[in-house]
């Protein structure tokens, strides 16, 4: 069967939070960061801005810390992250069949991941999904992080000339519904990198999934249904 003219052709996944159970470890990082360089910034205040680069995230949390200060402590939260937190990761169920699902349908898959090309390749390894997506970005593809629209847009021009009315985007955070909003695009939101179903829908989310397993089961109702 054909699909429609206005059916999605292209998935622009986040990758933390959204296929990697790696959110409360991101925040885990950022908070022993943060003591490292003398500041205690409490855990909670810390979780609710996962989803954001180092760039977005330190002016947010600690606004009187310099520049060449803060990029020192991403510098230093980024090695923590790779040495101490990334092997503890692990995969959401149901991604690789999601992804099997949407190729079924030629809908192009996009990483759009603003994390290190290390760490990308990481998880496109342990996701086992390295067959079945067309491209992935890492933080040297954006000059700004979510929720700046730069990551997505790279992603966008991966997928191969699809137009913004045929692209989804599909994530866990308000700053990936946002970024997708500032850029023109729609999303969808999962609620496994643990934000509350309110803060993803005022950010801009059009459906909600409890993740990629509820999304493929609920499949046919979805908007990439053919």
């Amino acid at each position: 069967m054909t699909a429609p003219a206005t059916a999605p052709a292209a998935a622009l996944f986040d990758v933390d939070g959204t296929l990697v159970d790696s959110n409360d470890l991101h925040a885990e990082a950022w908070a022993e960061a943060f003591r490292h360089f003398g500041r205690d910034v409490p855990i909670e205040r810390i979780r609710f801005q996962i989803g954001k680069g180092g760039d977005n995230l330190i002016p947010t949390l600690l606004p009187d810390l310099d520049e060449d200060r803060r990029e020192e402590l991403d510098a230093y939260r980024g090695e923590l992250f790779k040495r101490d937190y990334l092997g503890r990761t692990r995969p959401f169920p149901g991604v690789r069949a999601l992804f099997e699902r949407l190729r079924s349908d030629d809908v192009a898959i996009v990483l759009a991941s603003s994390s290190g090309r290390d760490e990308v390749d990481h998880h496109v390894e342990a996701l086992g999904v390295g067959d079945l997506i067309l491209a992935s970005t890492s933080r040297d593809d954006a000059e700004r992080s979510k929720p700046c629209p730069d990551i997505f847009e790279a992603a966008l021009e991966r997928a191969g000339g699809v137009p913004k009315a045929r692209a989804r985007v599909v994530g866990d955070s308000p700053w990936d519904m946002k970024a997708a909003a500032r850029l023109g695009l729609k999303a969808i939101g999962f609620r496994c990198g643990g934000f509350d179903d309110e803060d993803l829908e005022a950010a801009g989310a059009g459906a909600l999934y409890d993740g990629p397993e509820d999304l493929l089961r609920r499949y046919e109702r979805s908007e990439f249904a053919r």
